[in-house]
């Protein structure tokens, strides 16, 4: 999936977000011994904790919340459903401040419930936005894309995951409705 990677541990919010190819439809957390996986590969997976169908389908609507609120990053209106989804996604879990041995401080996660599973993702969400890099992480304007990805330009310009595929098929939409709209004729 196309996409400019972000740094640090946001990127595993971006791949999180990017697990559902919408185009295609192909879905990465589709059961629940996928997301475990997932989660595991990239060492998220609360020691533990077993991940169930309630556990899949939370995150699922964590992941598509998160989408809606990368799509307001990019110029969309906020959706308030997409902040409930948030705060029940980590209703039943337990984030506390740990410090790292160089004395950073990090969001901690405990809890056994669906919430522990994917809180890991909130918490890096929550860094994100405290330490500003959030703003730039937005959602493909495309509607058959919606992937996302890290805005890297200098004034926080990026519209589309990337201008090769997603910005010259808008383009090239667009140029299409001004010439259909020009060589319509007059109206009657």
């Amino acid at each position: 999936m196309s996409g400019q990677a972000a740094p640090g541990q946001l990127e595993l919010a971006r791949q999180f977000v990017n697990t559902l190819d919408v185009e295609t439809g192909a879905d990465e957390l589709d059961r629940p011994k996928a997301l475990a996986s997932w989660l595991r590969e990239r060492g998220m997976l609360p020691r533990g904790v077993k991940v169930g169908k309630r556990d899949t389908q939370q995150a699922v609507e964590l992941r598509e919340a998160l989408r809606r609120l990368l799509l307001a990053n990019n110029g969309a209106a906020l959706q308030r459903d997409a902040i409930e989804a948030l705060n029940e996604a980590i209703s039943d879990a337990t984030l506390s401040v740990s410090f790292d041995v160089d004395g950073n401080p990090a969001l901690a996660v405990s809890g056994s419930g669906p919430s522990a599973v994917v809180a890991p993702i909130v918490a890096i969400v929550y860094e994100a936005m405290v330490n500003g890099t959030w703003g730039r992480l937005k959602a493909c304007r495309a509607d058959d894309c919606l992937a996302a990805f890290y805005d890297r330009s200098k004034n926080l310009s990026g519209t589309w995951c990337d201008m090769a595929v997603c910005g010259n098929r808008a383009k090239a939409r667009a140029y299409r409705e001004r010439r259909t709209g020009d060589t319509s004729g007059p109206e009657s």
